[in-house]
């Protein structure tokens, strides 16, 4: 658990600093009495909603200005919300559940990205090479399987697939890989199969991968994969700009569901995605409702393989 064990001791190390960052007077500070927030996110696929909507003024409307400061992942973005560094942030819910159970005063506050809840047709999956006589999850077991982080959402969604397909997922053995690597690293058969996500997945396929599994859809009926997120201490005291933001991402999540031709054109402005890619790709689901039962099902796993010690009550950490 090493980069999410680390990243939450850093946060614990920074709760000091929390009562000196933020009230209810810091809400003021842009023209007229708009609110400016930071807010930390990956610059990937899944956060095309927050660019959206701050492009059609859904934030401006709540008089919220919005900086948006890329992270590398849920798990960088939990030290920087607890320090009052970011006034929100983007984050996996495995990497939350983590934070809660290192008693870190985490708060969910609306849905970040969801699977489609499609076999087949999710915006991200488990592959192998062309050629490779693997048919189904059941068969990885003993295999070398390639995962962005080591002890977070992929190994734990990769172990329910091979489970649900009637293999033994306790002899896998997981690899650190960043995504970009991983379609290379399939195609040259330096693993056996990769959990990867889009635009990568698309890519993946292009160079001839086969899709095995969909192991968010195999792990709970339309997983949530990640929320927005801050602290108990925002929430609390500043309840006003909490709500406001709720709403104005919410409405984002709306229209990017609504309107995926805009959210593909969204992308291009935030990422390094070919056009020829962003029109190919599989979009995740934006529901705008957190699957309470997923997020349960997700922390009964976790614990299962030994990411968290003991039950987390996932009624502290959503809202």
């Amino acid at each position: 658990m090493r980069r999410l064990v680390v990243s939450a001791i850093t946060a614990a190390a920074l709760l000091a600093s929390v009562a000196a960052c933020g009230s209810d007077a810091d809400e003021a500070g842009g023209a007229e009495g708009t609110t400016k927030v930071k807010v930390g996110a990956i610059p990937i696929v899944d956060v095309a909603p927050l660019h959206l909507g701050i492009s059609k003024g859904f934030f401006a409307e709540q008089n919220i200005e919005v900086e948006v400061v890329n992270t590398t992942g849920g798990a960088a973005a939990v030290p920087g919300v607890v320090s009052g560094e970011f006034d929100f942030a983007f984050g996996n819910v495995v990497s939350l559940i983590v934070a809660r159970s290192q008693n870190l005063p985490l708060k969910a506050i609306a849905e970040g990205n969801s699977s489609t809840g499609e076999q087949g047709k999710d915006f991200g999956g488990i592959v192998v090479p062309a050629d490779s006589p693997i048919t189904s999850a059941a068969e990885l077991a003993g295999k070398t399987v390639a995962v962005n982080n080591l002890k977070n959402i992929g190994d734990t969604t990769v172990r329910a697939s091979i489970r649900k397909a009637g293999g033994d997922p306790s002899g896998v053995k997981f690899v650190e890989l960043p995504f970009p690597d991983m379609p290379a690293a399939v195609t040259g058969k330096r693993v056996d199969a990769a959990w990867i996500v889009e635009p990568f997945f698309t890519v993946a396929q292009d160079q001839g991968a086969k899709v095995v599994a969909s192991n968010f859809v195999d792990t709970a009926p339309n997983l949530t994969i990640a929320a927005y997120f801050t602290t108990e201490k925002t929430v609390q005291e500043k309840g006003d700009l909490t709500k406001r933001f709720v709403a104005a991402i919410e409405k984002s999540l709306a229209y990017a569901q609504e309107n995926p031709a805009e959210a593909r054109a969204a992308l291009l402005t935030y990422t390094q995605i070919d056009p020829a890619v962003a029109e190919k790709i599989t979009l995740p689901g934006w529901s705008g409702q957190i699957n309470r039962d997923s997020v349960q099902t997700m922390a009964d796993l976790m614990l299962a393989d030994g990411l968290v010690s003991e039950k987390v009550d996932i009624a502290e950490l959503l809202p």
